[in-house]
């Protein structure tokens, strides 16, 4: 198999560790503001809990890129093994973190509006009455300045590293 998809798909997998790890670090400050700005707002406290967002590292937050980062680890083990099945399996899963990393950037930048939108639904008049664009800049304002950097190198390498990756077994045959 390729050292280029095998390379590749080891930085995906960092890339999509680095999620969790800044989750853990900064997700409690994170919260900590929400719940400032939610207090500010006249939002009773537990609102966020009651209703199961959440700014750090539990849940499927960590679950579910912990096991992207594991596949892709077991692909690049599998190319460097020259296993018949990396180039099959490369084709179908790096696909699929191409697709999954568009549905996380496209919710990344409509996040005001999908909360909105969910809040709504719930049909509870606390949540209604939300500001949640300066309920959710509260938040994101917990973080350093090097987490937007950090999220957008992130998405270079996935978006990147997946299409060279499959290239790179494109090419090796």
């Amino acid at each position: 198999m390729s050292t280029v998809a095998v390379v590749c798909q080891l930085l995906v997998a960092a890339a999509f560790l680095s999620i969790p790890l800044v989750r853990h670090r900064f997700g409690p400050a994170a919260k900590a503001a929400a719940d400032r700005e939610l207090d500010r707002q006249g939002v009773p406290a537990g609102v966020l809990e009651a209703n199961g967002l959440r700014f750090d590292a539990g849940g499927h937050e960590t679950l579910a890129p912990l096991a992207v980062a594991a596949v892709m680890v077991i692909l690049a083990g599998l190319g460097l093994a020259d296993h018949a099945w990396s180039h099959p399996l490369t084709w179908v899963f790096q696909s699929l973190v191409i697709a999954m990393n568009a549905l996380i950037l496209h919710s990344n930048l409509t996040a005001t509006r999908s909360v909105e939108t969910a809040f709504r639904r719930k049909g509870d008049p606390v949540l209604a009455r939300i500001d949640v664009a300066a309920f959710l800049k509260a938040a994101e304002g917990a973080f350093p300045g090097w987490v937007t950097v950090l999220q957008n190198v992130r998405h270079v390498v996935v978006f990147g590293g997946s299409a060279l990756a499959l290239v790179g077994i494109a090419v090796a045959g």
